[in-house]
């Protein structure tokens, strides 16, 4: 068997219901990893990372602003208290014990804000002008390209590319990251789409959607491969 990936999943605070697509699941199942929804309260989120090898923080609503010092936007969308809370714990304690993590949309928006970075609510109004960021086409096509940065981690994982066209289903984004940590990936208007933390295992996030995009493209693939590669490579030397 291969190595426990945990998968945060999106919490319905007025149904008291737990969603996910089934997409992550079969992208961590064929890279080699062995899928794992998660969901909790903050106080059980130190439990939980005890027991899985690594963590991917899935896409979804919004993040309270409060989270990093801010009053709501008026464009700010749905948030969830309870996903809030369990997710910045858990993303806390595995970049406190270095566990990989993997974050994609909103999880690459929760990773930086436990860094001490920040988001902006809303990109059409807080940074006008730019491309568009929530797609109109199918979410299983790519809509527009990011440049990678040369020296990154990611661009290592590509073999090299500098730049990959992405799918796009946001209109939050993070505005600043902590010191230490690297831009992986801008979209043409500068937006921060990817980073990563080379101090870390593996902490590298992308705001893009890959296990949308998992079965046809080859760069999502390769994310996702290298991730479980990585989870398996620091688990053995747990071990």
């Amino acid at each position: 068997m291969g190595c426990l990936i945990g998968i945060s999943c999106n919490v319905d605070d007025d149904r008291n219901r737990l969603r996910l697509n089934r997409d992550y699941l079969f992208a961590v199942e064929q890279s080699g990893g062995v899928p794992l929804i998660l969901a909790g309260s903050g106080e059980t989120a130190r439990a939980v990372i005890s027991r899985v090898d690594g963590v991917v923080l899935s896409g979804g609503v919004d993040v309270d602003p409060r989270h990093f010092g801010e009053e709501p936007h008026p464009e700010l969308g749905e948030v969830s208290a309870a996903r809030d809370e369990f997710e910045l714990a858990l993303a806390e304690e595995a970049l406190r014990r270095g566990v990989p993590v993997l974050g994609i949309c909103r999880g690459s928006q929760v990773m930086a804000i436990v860094g001490g970075g920040s988001l902006y609510q809303d990109l059409p109004s807080q940074r006008p002008g730019g491309i568009q960021h929530y797609q109109k086409g199918a979410r299983s096509r790519t809509s527009h390209l990011v440049a990678l940065s040369p020296k990154s981690r990611l661009t290592e994982i590509l073999g090299g590319q500098r730049e990959v066209r992405v799918n796009s289903f946001h209109h939050q984004a993070v505005r600043s990251l902590p010191e230490g940590w690297d831009v992986s990936a801008t979209s043409s208007d500068g937006v921060i789409e990817a980073f990563e933390y080379p101090d870390h295992p593996f902490w590298l996030a992308v705001q893009w959607h890959p296990e949308i995009l998992f079965a046809e493209d080859a760069a999502a693939r390769a994310l996702f491969a290298n991730f479980v590669q990585s989870v398996e490579e620091v688990s053995q030397g747990a071990r």
